[in-house]
């Protein structure tokens, strides 16, 4: 089953916390602290891998979580960082946000690897905290937490040429004929339900063709198959544009066929559209009356190339024009963009509030500190409250009116302002 769009939930690992411990060795005095520090949380990777071809293994597996840095050990030992999960994913692969559908990363070239969510930082232990005038500090932090995010995962398939026409005008049975591919062919619309690639191996020179489900009027309103499956021309650096030339003995026009195909290209992309384009009306073989071609040539004003995938004739001039024009157009690129960055998590703002005769202090800053020490330690509390006196908290209160013997909650724990 071929599935190009999935929606997945990724996390990296939370990182470990640091380890309060103390030298217990026999025969040596006054062991100092020796806590060590908690290991970094995994990371979540995307690679690319051309063995893969669809996101269906992501409509079972749509949970991703990176390991856990693990708590620190005494006798300074740190904790192992977080096993990381590498993701992989077909060539081609956009990765956005689901929220903002922003693009995040283009997964373009083979065996690309890039980083996705960074895991949590490791907690230092208490060895860390240890200066002349604190010499056994019995506290530690907490490693940083991180956050579940939400993808999106779309395909585009990526491809020198891109197959376009009406259902059953032939695409399949020419790449097939082209190309080692063997897509199905039958003589009812719709044969193709995915994008079938092949590789065209042409003296010194190769490149890869897509054959793109048949398109029809209104198919970039959703229409038919619809516009899932437009997006993956949209890499294309040639259309190939396949015409029934016969009609497709349903009394239809191919001029018409083709105009209404060219009107969906237009409607999706516009940089779609003014790709450059081969046109080629196939079925000669059991053409009645040239007169049609002449006709499509007069309507469209464009001199197609004749040729009968059935029957390979006019088959090697085509690929003869598509090699050629090949050679004129810049190689495949990735798509251009800028990569949309999570906000980083405010780290530094903090705010005073006076409710009453009681200052609460919150803010980025203050949560951040309180993630990381044991606020109902006291000796951790000591070195919060000597952190907030560091970054001007302190003087602030002051400033706002506070005086000694007054009470400050900080988040949900409350304290007597003492200098």
């Amino acid at each position: 089953m071929f599935i190009d769009t999935a929606v997945i939930y990724c996390k990296a690992g939370d990182g470990g916390n640091g380890r309060v411990s103390f030298r217990r060795e026999k025969y040596v005095a006054r062991g100092g602290p020796d806590g060590g520090d908690g290991g970094n949380g995994g990371n979540i990777y995307f690679q690319a891998d051309s063995s893969i071809n669809t996101l269906l293994n992501f409509h079972y597996s749509r949970h991703f979580r990176a390991g856990n840095g693990e708590n620190g050990g005494k006798s300074n030992m740190t904790g192992k960082n977080g096993k990381d999960v590498v993701i992989k994913v077909p060539r081609g692969t956009i990765i956005k946000d689901f929220e903002t559908q922003n693009i995040i990363a283009d997964i373009f070239n083979e065996g690309e690897k890039v980083l996705i969510l960074k895991g949590g930082k490791g907690g230092r232990g208490n060895a860390r905290f240890c200066t002349p005038t604190r010499r056994a500090p019995a506290f530690a932090e907490n490693g940083e937490t991180t956050v579940e995010r939400k993808f999106l995962l779309e395909l585009k398939t990526i491809a020198d040429v891109g197959l376009v026409g009406y259902p059953n005008a032939g695409k399949s049975t020419l790449l097939s004929v082209i190309s080692a591919a063997k897509p199905k062919i039958a003589s009812y619309p719709f044969t193709t339900l995915s994008p079938n690639l092949g590789t065209v191996n042409y003296y010194d020179q190769s490149f890869i063709v897509a054959d793109i489900p048949g398109l029809i009027e209104g198919a970039a309103d959703g229409v038919g198959l619809g516009h899932s499956f437009l997006r993956h021309v949209e890499r294309v650096r040639l259309i190939v544009h396949l015409v029934d030339i016969s009609g497709g003995g349903e009394g239809r026009k191919p001029w018409e066929d083709y105009k209404v195909i060219r009107e969906e290209l237009k409607k999706y992309s516009k940089d779609l559209y003014n790709l450059p384009e081969i046109v080629a009306v196939n079925k000669i073989d059991i053409l009645e009356d040239r007169a049609v071609i002449e006709e499509f040539i007069k309507r469209t004003k464009i001199t197609p190339v004749e040729i009968s995938a059935a029957t390979t004739q006019g088959v090697k001039e085509l690929t003869d024009k598509i090699a050629q024009k090949l050679k004129e157009l810049p190689p495949v690129e990735p798509l251009v963009f800028t990569p949309y960055e999570y906000e980083e998590e405010d780290k530094q703002s903090f705010f005073i509030e006076k409710r009453g005769d009681t200052y609460y202090v919150d803010g980025g800053f203050i949560r951040e500190l309180a993630k990381k020490v044991y606020l109902d330690d006291t000796e951790s509390f000591v070195y919060f409250q000597r952190k907030m006196r560091e970054r001007g908290i302190i003087d602030e209160l002051r400033k706002m009116g506070a005086k000694d013997g007054d009470t400050v909650c900080v988040i949900d724990v409350e304290f007597t302002l003492v200098d």
